[in-house]
């Protein structure tokens, strides 16, 4: 059974903006973003089943293999119901991996898509994965793992204050654009800073054209109410907690991984860990990665209200509301 998306109350239908009217022509993909646990993921193998297509993550946690409940993964049922890529793929063993890999993952799976005649349905919560996709994405050297672990220590001894006050000595154009309370952010921009000798902003200057321009796409991002999706947020990581989510974090703790690392990154992973190590009660655990939980999504809305102003507002319905929303949409060329 699938447990990443419950259903809201029929009551709330799904809407479509009358600024966004019917795509002219076919597109080459469904885009489909939202914030955690608002049902993206239960329309995209809606509309995979209807229009036989292909379900691509483009969630930077559903990556790794160890992490499948606490993830919310696509459960085996819905495996099984519809072909579905770049879920499960990735060793959290590993510190790496980036956008840029999954850029280079997704075109091949989309070149795939082509050649079945298949309709590639992009879904997940990750703008920064959708952003490399229809606008490009600098083409960054790799960091040496010696230059990472010395930016890592270096944070991990002395907080953000030295590194921010490199990245304005050396680099001010991207000191001026980066998310300074961001912890990864900074470490990454110091990264590549001290790798390349060219900043961030620079390398941004230098991106090639979009694998998949976003007016060739038929791009969706679901809208929920922030009071509805506290109330899914909560129901759903208490599903978790009786699906496993517990003995999943213990076989990832045994890995004896950074906190800093990538795939440490999970909602709810932190919070569930200091339950294990005794140091809150499993309640309190729980209530604090409800909390943490809706403070992200409540910055995932914000990214996509300021970065996706030109893709389809969609109200969280059932599945089948939803995909027939997006059918609607599709309409003049099926």
């Amino acid at each position: 059974m699938k447990m990443d998306e419950d259903r809201p109350s029929p009551a709330h239908s799904p809407a479509v903006s009358p600024a966004h009217p019917p795509v002219q022509t076919a597109p080459r993909a469904i885009l489909i973003a939202g914030p955690t646990a608002s049902g993206k993921s239960a329309l995209a193998l809606e509309l995979a089943r209807t229009l036989d297509g292909v379900v691509i993550n483009a969630d930077a946690l559903q990556v790794y293999d160890l992490w499948s409940i606490l993830t919310a993964r696509p459960g085996p049922e819905d495996l099984a119901a519809a072909p579905h890529r770049l879920y499960g793929h990735v060793s959290p063993q590993r510190l790496d991996y980036s956008v840029g890999h999954w850029l280079r993952e997704t075109a091949l799976v989309l070149e795939a898509c082509r050649d079945e005649n298949k309709l590639p349905i992009i879904v997940g919560g990750t703008g920064l994965c959708f952003r490399a996709l229809t606008e490009g994405l600098a083409q960054i050297p790799p960091v040496a793992p010696a230059i990472r672990d010395a930016v890592t220590a270096r944070c991990a001894q002395d907080g953000l204050a030295p590194l921010l006050a490199e990245l304005d000595e050396h680099d001010p154009e991207t000191a001026a654009r980066i998310d300074r309370a961001n912890p990864r952010r900074v470490m990454r921009a110091i990264e590549v800073l001290r790798a390349s000798g060219i900043g961030m902003a620079a390398w941004a200057a230098r991106t090639p054209p979009p694998l998949l321009p976003l007016d060739t796409a038929l791009a969706l991002v679901l809208t929920p109410e922030r009071e509805i999706l506290r109330r899914r947020i909560a129901t759903r990581f208490e599903k978790m907690i009786a699906h496993g989510a517990l003995e999943e974090v213990d076989r990832i703790m045994a890995l004896g991984l950074p906190e800093s690392a990538p795939s440490m990154q999970a909602l709810g992973a932190a919070e569930l860990i200091a339950f294990r190590r005794g140091n809150v009660s499993l309640e309190d655990a729980c209530q604090a990665a409800v909390i943490a939980t809706g403070q992200y999504a409540k910055r995932q809305q914000t990214w996509f209200r300021k970065r996706m102003a030109a893709w389809v507002p969609l109200v969280p319905g059932t599945p089948e509301a939803l995909a027939a929303q997006a059918l609607k949409i599709l309409q003049p060329q099926r």
